[in-house]
């Protein structure tokens, strides 16, 4: 009998974005409204919480959850409402030995697919004023976020939806992300996964996979 042949490597790279790319961060942001640190702190802790702000990355309306959050917490309707008017501000802030990376992997033709647990609007952003802000955006040949799609990670369905929008087989892919459940998630898809750590775990990973990291 010929010798089976040997199982394909992934050519295909999709990066998540918040602690992977971009160093997401509502401080960033609020640094610049509630000048006391501790009383910013108490603020993110008990009003814009990190729970409040994932509903809007699956099926929330961030419109709406604004609206019943003031009404909730009576004189801080305007913190509130910068959480979703100012949200690029949360995203100033690259991981550069990461941007490096996907810039030398673009300059090698691999293609690149951006997915993320975000907002809906996020994937206008990403389209349009985030190529400005973060040029190396311009690099991935396309986005998938959550709440623009209706589904996230790390169910299979949005996997599955990002082989298909890139045309490609969940085996041609690696999936980089810095959840453990959800690089699971690719790994469940038949994608090939790395946990992020760090930018040179994460290079050393990608290399052993074959690619010209």
């Amino acid at each position: 009998m010929p010798p089976e042949s040997a199982p394909s490597r992934p050519s295909v790279v999709v990066f998540d974005m918040g602690g992977v790319l971009i160093d997401y961060n509502p401080r960033h942001l609020y640094r610049k409204l509630i000048p006391q640190e501790a009383e910013m702190e108490h603020f993110l802790a008990t009003v814009t919480t990190r729970e409040w702000h994932m509903r809007q990355d699956y099926d929330g309306d961030p419109a709406a959850a604004t609206r019943e959050l003031q009404a909730l917490h009576p004189g801080k309707e305007a913190l509130i409402a910068a959480y979703y008017d100012r949200f690029d501000e949360m995203l100033d802030h690259t991981f550069p030995p990461m941007v490096d990376l996907v810039e030398r992997l673009a300059d090698e033709g691999v293609p690149l697919y951006l997915l993320s647990n975000a907002p809906g609007f996020l994937d206008a952003w990403l389209r349009g004023p985030a190529r400005t802000k973060h040029p190396f955006v311009g690099r991935f040949r396309d986005f998938i976020v959550s709440g623009h799609v209706g589904c996230w990670k790390p169910d299979a369905a949005i996997f599955e939806l990002t082989c298909r929008t890139g045309g490609f087989r969940p085996q041609d892919a690696v999936f980089i992300d810095d959840v453990v459940a959800n690089v699971e998630g690719a790994r469940a898809s038949g994608m090939s996964g790395i946990h992020h750590r760090s930018a040179d775990e994460t290079v050393a990973e990608l290399r052993a996979l074959g690619f010209p990291a």
